[in-house]
């Protein structure tokens, strides 16, 4: 394997080159390289994850705003009291998979549904994903021979020691009637929900990130070169045939060229930013930023999702150890036993962390928190470029609690997290509610817009399907181009139910799988 931020040099050629050392780019990357005639580039705009951040798990919130995080943030929100939350995003190799809290969360049997219905093809649904998963899963947790891997690339396991307040947040729920699993993936996920603890990618105690499950592991194949710090500028074309891409690495511009196809997996934001600043995307905004329009595509950028949730803040009576990296318990909930897929979506802290408005209430010295989420918000928001270049920012619209269902489906979330809190299982670990406590109306909703955060899941600004705001088809081809596909959480329809890491290694793993069968050895 070839790694280095060298420059390549302008005739260097390869079967494939993939856009994003991600958890979806890692995995196509990984899978085609496993053919060894197969020449593979994986481009990253970050560097190493060599790091201390990185590798300990405890040590996550380090990433966030280092030169590790994309550092996006969205425009200031009317929803939010004019408020601009982060959108973090890695940039590094692994990419969220290396900063992110190491939560494996596969998503429900009816997301998956979802895609196969928006793709028109069954490889999508739940049944295909479940036999993905296997592929994909080193689990070591209790055996389920019709839902758990074991022998895959990427080591999935249950928290280990989890703390008082993970354990006690499991009971709690089942208190509130919500039944308790002993994983929050399989069979929790294939009806109404419920509370577990949390399955991670931890492995002798370290972050075992997608990188490193499924790239590092080829380090000495020669078909497979990995490019760090060198940004993805735009789309090489022949007529509407992607041909190569150029790169920036500084202020040199380089293009290298593709022999069968591009892959495009930097994100949900830097995905759609690349397609429109290469002339594919909604043409009244390409020709306004003075680009070329190659293909139409008026949905790239559009249907911009993420799950947000509120910071429900509790004192203990003595400190509380971080184990884990800090989030041991999740909890997924229809609040409607009719509903498709959960409603409700909890990740729990084992520390406090308040926004900047919200600090006026009393962060207190010890405590732990719960993201009170919700699991599939109505709200949609979009992407804007604001000039041409790679340099050039991207106007993010995320229009958080836009959808007034959100703000009321934000008041059930909240009271069933502060239900929970003051269950009997948390008696010898509550001292006080520190927020929100007891609000009327008013001071509730303001609380809301006030705490609203990312649980940075951004996803859906690519999606696929077949009506006319899709952009690629059930084989994540790009509509009306060729030899060109996407491969990451931008493809979504819907945002899954919970963390998005594990779908986008499917997703990866799908792209895989496509892309080897229409070109077989």
């Amino acid at each position: 394997m070839s790694f280095g931020s060298s420059s390549p040099r302008p005739q260097d050629r390869y079967d494939f080159i993939v856009c994003g050392a991600g958890s979806s780019g890692c995995a196509v990357a990984g899978r085609l390289a496993e053919d060894p005639g197969t020449r593979v580039l994986l481009i990253e705009a970050g560097g190493t994850d060599d790091l201390p951040e990185v590798l300990v798990p405890g040590q996550w919130p380090l990433n966030l705003g280092s030169d590790r995080d994309w550092n996006f943030a969205a425009e200031p929100n009317p929803h939010l009291n004019r408020r601009s939350i982060p959108l973090n995003m890695g940039k590094v190799l692994g990419g969220g998979s290396s900063i992110n809290v190491m939560v494996w969360a596969r998503g429900h049997r009816n997301d998956w549904e979802h895609f196969a219905q928006e793709a028109g093809d069954d490889a999508w649904g739940y049944r295909s994903v479940l036999d993905i998963y296997r592929r994909i899963e080193d689990w070591t947790g209790t055996p389920d021979e019709a839902r758990r891997g074991t022998g895959g690339p990427v080591h999935v396991q249950t928290a280990s020691d989890p703390q008082p307040v993970a354990t006690a947040m499991v009971q709690a729920g089942q208190t509130l009637g919500i039944p308790a699993f002993g994983s929050p993936n399989g069979e929790m996920m294939e009806g109404r929900g419920g509370v577990a603890i949390n399955d991670l990618i931890v492995k002798n105690g370290q972050r075992a990130s997608v990188f490193r499950s499924y790239i590092l592991p080829k380090l000495d194949q020669p078909n497979l070169t990995v490019l760090v710090h060198t940004q993805v500028s735009r789309l090489i074309f022949r007529g509407t045939t992607v041909i190569g891409v150029e790169v920036l690495q500084g202020a040199q511009r380089t293009r290298i060229m593709a022999d069968r196809e591009v892959i495009l997996a930097m994100g949900a934001i830097n995905t759609p930013k690349v397609l429109m600043q290469s002339g594919i995307g909604p043409e009244a905004e390409l020709r306004a930023n003075g680009i070329a329009v190659i293909q139409h595509l008026p949905g790239v950028g559009r249907n911009h999702q993420d799950h947000v949730s509120f910071g429900c803040i509790f004192e203990s009576l003595t400190p509380i150890t971080v184990g884990s990296g800090g989030s041991e318990a999740t909890l997924y909930w229809k609040t409607d036993p009719e509903l498709e897929v959960p409603d409700i979506f909890h990740c729990q802290l084992e520390f406090p962390v308040a926004t900047a408005e919200t600090t006026r209430l009393g962060v207190p010295a010890h405590g732990w928190m719960v993201f009170a989420g919700l699991s599939h918000p109505r709200s949609r928001g979009s992407l804007h470029l604001t000039g041409p270049e790679a340099h050039d920012p991207v106007r993010i619209e995320a229009n958080t609690l836009a959808h007034p269902e959100d703000v009321r489906c934000a008041h059930r979330t909240i009271e069933i997290a502060r239900e929970m809190a003051h269950a009997p299982a948390f008696k010898g670990l509550l001292k006080r509610e520190a927020m929100p406590g007891r609000l009327g109306p008013g001071e509730m909703e303001r609380y809301i817009r006030d705490s609203a955060v990312t649980f940075w899941h951004q996803a859906c600004t690519a999606k696929m399907g077949r009506d006319p705001m899709s952009v690629v088809n059930g084989r994540l081809q790009v509509h009306g181009i060729e030899r060109l596909r996407i491969a990451d959480s931008s493809i979504m329809p819907t945002i899954t139910s919970g963390n998005t890491m594990a779908p986008c290694v499917v997703i990866g793993e799908r792209a895989a799988q496509i892309i080897r069968g229409a070109y077989p050895s």
